[in-house]
């Protein structure tokens, strides 16, 4: 077995994370919500238009609060789609709601919005789009048919930050929306997230549920003269140290992407002719949107030759890997009901797609060796 050379990841420091880091030493605060927090919450309100970014622990931890800011009860809906990563749904679950499974469309891989409404029922209380790969959901529809049910929209924006549909970013379309910063993501601090709040109406509250229940932040704002327990809410604030990485990597954001860009590019314009040859489909991005640039997958003709490319690449020392597993499939799946045969695409899909390295430090020659291990194989 060759000794893996190519990563499928690989963290990547981009400017001035370690002096930030040290200077939040240097400042004698490393808990929650400290200078860096605050830098970071605001370079992305002012860059993406959101009333108010709270960072979290994760992305997973971000749902979770939108789960408590929708007051969800026991035998309450959410509406997701199968193929997914699975706190989408499971951070819904967690807080007493049943997730309802919906299948994807086979060209993005994300929500078919077509098959909102037949998902819908009285007990419907939310809708949860995962712009899948960092390109958008078709969100016109989906708000249309969430406003006329009287649904939240909460975008599971994982992979979309710097995306666009229709010229808006992604994040901003729904209610609410959660990011994740995790070590996989285009800019990152190991781990991490953030919740936007497009209506304002949530944002006190919000701020409440992330300090333990508490109304600290009125507090230390002045406007109340001691700080008590005052609702449901857990610990979801992120160290200083996090936060301190990860403005180094907002600030770097845009040679981030454009890096990332012709990553994406040069592997789409190298393998355009083996996909047509061998059957295999690259990503699909709909006019309308811009994607962000987080991952490039392919979907091959079968399992078969799925798992036979990743065994050629490994052997080879490159590191390529499968996505998820259907969610209605799964254990807990099957407990909310979840059953063969009800979300085909998801299940077709899931055998057959590959994710190729995709990282920030990935060398043209690196990439070059990737593009030439993939066209050299044949199932």
């Amino acid at each position: 077995m060759t000794a893996l050379r190519i990563p499928f990841n690989k963290p990547t420091l981009t400017g001035r994370e370690l002096d930030y880091i040290r200077e939040a030493y240097e400042r004698g605060h490393l808990s929650g919500d400290g200078d860096f927090t605050k830098r970071c919450s605001r370079l992305l309100e002012e860059q993406l238009g959101v009333p108010r970014v709270l960072l979290t622990t994760s992305c997973t931890h971000a749902l979770e609060m939108a789960a408590l800011l929708l007051d969800l009860q026991p035998g309450d809906e959410v509406v997701v789609p199968s193929f997914a990563f699975v706190t989408t749904a499971g951070a819904f679950a967690l807080h007493g709601a049943k997730p309802v499974f919906v299948d994807v469309r086979p060209d993005t891989l994300n929500l078919d919005e077509r098959l909102l409404a037949e998902a819908v029922t009285p007990r419907t209380r939310a809708v949860v789009p995962l712009h899948y790969a960092g390109v958008a959901c078709e969100m016109d529809t989906i708000l249309r048919v969430a406003g006329d049910l009287g649904l939240a929209v909460v975008e599971d924006n994982a992979h979309g930050l710097f995306g666009k549909y229709r010229g808006r970013w992604l994040g901003t379309l729904g209610g609410l929306a959660t990011q994740s910063f995790h070590e996989t993501k285009n800019m990152t601090c190991g781990e991490g997230g953030a919740l936007l709040i497009n209506d304002a109406r949530w944002a006190e509250r919000a701020e409440i549920l992330r300090e333990k229940g508490t109304n600290r932040s009125r507090f230390f704002r002045g406007q109340v003269d001691k700080y008590t327990w005052v609702d449901k809410g857990s610990s979801y604030l992120p160290s200083e140290v996090l936060a301190a990485f990860l403005f180094a990597q907002l600030e770097a954001r845009e040679r981030i992407q454009e890096k990332r860009r012709r990553l994406f590019e040069r592997y789409r314009d190298g393998l355009a002719d083996w996909a047509a040859e061998t059957g295999a489909t690259l990503p699909t991005v709909p006019d309308e949107c811009e994607q962000a640039y987080h991952m490039f997958y392919m979907l091959l003709p079968s399992l078969e030759a799925r798992q036979a490319l990743i065994g050629a690449l490994r052997e080879k020392g490159i590191l390529a890997v499968f996505h998820y597993l259907p969610l209605h499939l799964s254990d807990m799946g099957r407990r909310y009901g979840g059953r063969p045969g009800t979300c085909p695409v998801t299940e077709d899909v899931s055998d057959r797609l590959v994710r190729l390295p995709f990282y920030n430090e990935l060398s043209d020659a690196e990439q070059d060796e990737v593009i030439a291990a993939v066209r050299a194989f044949r199932a």
